[in-house]
């Protein structure tokens, strides 16, 4: 018995070992200059390429999302594996993003070899992004280690779809863990963010017989989509800002613009409309800091969801492929 007690103690200290991995100070020996490195990247990053930003943040909630945040979605395909990034949802994922990443972890390998995983190099990029933008400033605990798996195959159904109810995007949620509310607050990102026109043209040319567009949106925004997205068919990159109003602030005007028909997506103007979102996007709509502190907490949270600590992930030499 008192073997078996012994043993229970060892497993139960190991597993907190693990859990205290993760500390914002991690690098501080290691790897001093790590957080200087990857935002004075970033940073350049950024003002040669405006874009960045959003596409960093998406980038991160699809690798988080999806199984944790172990930088599995920056894996490239291989003849004999379809990874992550080639995943029908993760096909317009901007390259910019990947780029910042593999210029950080360049920079990082240079002053640190074989130190600093990939997985915080795009946690910390995130961050510094977002407070660039004009958001909140959340802490980013680190230790985190690359995942030694990323399979297209195991995508599907675990990210939200523009296309989905809320009740399917708060089932995606809440299977990891994330409250209505949460959810609501990440969404907020969409203050910064850009869609592809393919993801919503359905609801702004020929709706339906009595409607060119979804009386949903505003009839001027909906023209002007019409007009910004005309040629999508032949170039099916075309992209707008999902909002129209601070596009390049990251703020709560994504909020402010819903009651407005100046959502985006299908689940932009869901979001307005279901009792169970609507009380979250008037409060973060009416208080900008309420929205902050919630994102940020949320980020907090998510930043740690299902990572990989010691030898159950690696430290990748390079981003894009295993060890």
């Amino acid at each position: 018995m008192a073997v078996l007690l012994i043993l229970f103690l060892v497993l139960l200290s190991s597993s907190a070992s693990i859990e205290s991995r993760l500390y914002t100070n991690y690098y501080s020996k290691s790897c001093p200059r790590f957080t200087q490195i990857v935002q004075d990247i970033v940073t350049n990053k950024q003002i040669s390429t405006p874009t960045t930003a959003a596409a960093t943040l998406r980038l991160f909630f699809h690798d988080c999302l999806h199984n944790g945040c172990d930088a599995s979605v920056l894996v490239s395909s291989t003849p004999f594996n379809k990874a992550e990034r080639d995943a029908d949802i993760n096909l317009s994922l901007p390259g910019d993003a990947f780029d910042v990443v593999v210029r950080a972890k360049t920079a990082v390998e240079l002053a640190c070899p074989g130190t600093v995983s990939c997985a915080d190099i795009l946690a910390v990029a995130a961050r510094d992004l977002v407070t660039m933008m004009g958001g909140p400033y959340y802490s980013v605990p680190l230790g985190r280690r690359d995942g030694k798996s990323s399979r297209a195959a195991a995508v599907n159904g675990t990210l939200p779809l523009p296309t989905m109810t809320i009740s399917q995007i708060i089932d995606v949620f809440g299977s990891r863990g994330f409250s209505v509310q949460e959810m609501v607050a990440l969404t907020g990102a969409h203050t910064i963010g850009f869609s592809h026109c393919k993801e919503f043209t359905a609801a702004i040319y020929n709706y339906s017989r009595a409607e060119q567009s979804d009386p949903e949106y505003n009839p001027r925004y909906a023209a002007g989509l019409r007009n910004a997205c005309a040629d999508f068919k032949k170039n099916p990159t075309l992209s707008v800002f999902n909002d129209i109003m601070t596009p390049n602030k990251f703020d709560n005007a994504y909020f402010q613009n819903l009651p407005k028909g100046l959502g985006l997506l299908k689940s932009d103007h869901a979001l307005f409309n279901d009792p169970r979102t609507r009380p979250y996007v008037d409060l973060y709509a009416n208080d900008q800091s309420k929205f902050f502190y919630a994102f940020a907490r949320a980020m907090e949270k998510l930043s740690v969801y299902g990572i990989q600590t010691g030898r159950k992930g690696e430290i990748r030499r390079r981003c894009d492929e295993f060890n």
